[in-house]
């Protein structure tokens, strides 16, 4: 059994079974990759891979768990190589980040400024994804990070760190109807067209838990990932924007009207995550306290010796966030 092959089953998994995507992302031929997938399952005895001729369909119940165990074994190989590059190159290495498009635009320029100022030698990668995407990224280890609000449940593999809370705000041409009312209710948004996020993005689970919690429906015309695209089609008398407050930008919006609807949403809680198992770098630790203050290197590292999120929410269930 060689790494290689281990590497190689990974990869087919992550190209969606497609071994000639994987041996373009490799640098290598789709027959090399398929000898060794042979010869790996041949040393073992059983099939890692269903077939249709020369195609894989599917990957067996114990490819499963070789998969799972081949991920955890290159995450460890990684991590050996983290180890030597921590004591004889302190100050460089790679750092990828996956999120959402509000966070990339509102939440990381600074920190990113700061980071890549005193990290001039560590390159920085951001990837903005859907939840979903950025789930897979962290555990299949393409990405360091994930700063995430919605379906924190995707990460049963990695360790989930509250950030900060932050809240909704309701924005609309300064000609609307709500932009001189003196207390925006529910039941006046439901009154409106609303352009907001797709759902699944950006804490949108807590405008519709709302609706749901008065007995009424959104009249949802219009839904993005991007805040900036919500804005536009807000100016285009489209509909009313519900979007995080911390996507209106007081210079570039100064056409709008915001109005804090934090009466109305309950508040999101924005996460920080990595894989669990993952040997953090130095610069790793100090990009999470740019980004969270609170945590730093000590708090990470008891958060990284318990069990699972659940000890992990308990451990700062205590804890006063900062709101955003």
């Amino acid at each position: 059994m060689k790494l290689q092959q281990l590497r190689y089953i990974v990869e087919v998994v992550n190209h969606n079974l497609n071994v000639s995507a994987t041996a373009e992302s490799l640098y290598t031929s789709q027959p090399g990759i398929s000898k060794q997938v042979r010869l790996l399952e041949d040393e073992l005895g059983i099939q890692v891979f269903e077939r249709s001729g020369k195609h894989l369909t599917q990957v067996t119940p114990a490819g499963e768990d070789i998969v799972k165990i081949s991920r955890e074994i290159l995450s460890r190989v990684e991590s050996i190589k983290s180890v030597a590059s921590e004591h004889t190159h302190p100050e460089m290495g790679t750092l990828n980040i996956t999120t959402t498009h509000t966070q990339a635009r509102y939440a990381l320029p600074d920190v990113i400024k700061g980071f890549t100022a005193r990290y001039p030698k560590v390159s920085l990668h951001m990837h903005q994804g859907t939840p979903s995407q950025m789930s897979q990224a962290i555990a299949k280890g393409t990405a360091n990070f994930a700063i995430a609000t919605e379906a924190l449940h995707l990460y049963h593999d990695a360790i989930m760190l509250p950030c900060y809370h932050w809240n909704r705000s309701i924005v609309v041409t300064r000609d609307h109807p709500l932009a001189n009312k003196a207390n925006v209710t529910i039941e006046d948004l439901a009154a409106y067209q609303l352009v907001t996020y797709v759902f699944g993005f950006t804490g949108r689970s807590e405008l519709d838990a709302a609706f749901n919690n008065a007995g009424l429906t959104p009249r949802i015309v219009f839904t993005a990932t991007d805040a900036d695209v919500i804005k536009t089609y807000v100016r285009m008398g489209i509909g009313v924007g519900v979007i995080a407050s911390m996507a209106i930008d007081e210079e570039q919006d100064k056409d709008l009207v915001a109005i804090d609807a934090s009466h109305i949403f309950g508040a999101s809680t924005t996460s920080i995550g990595f894989r669990r198992g993952t040997f953090l770098r130095s610069y790793m630790f100090d990009f999470v306290e740019r980004f969270a203050p609170h945590l730093t290197r000590p708090v990470v590292e008891q958060a990284i010796s318990l069990k699972n999120n659940h000890e992990i929410t308990e451990m700062f269930k205590d804890i006063e966030l900062p709101v955003r």
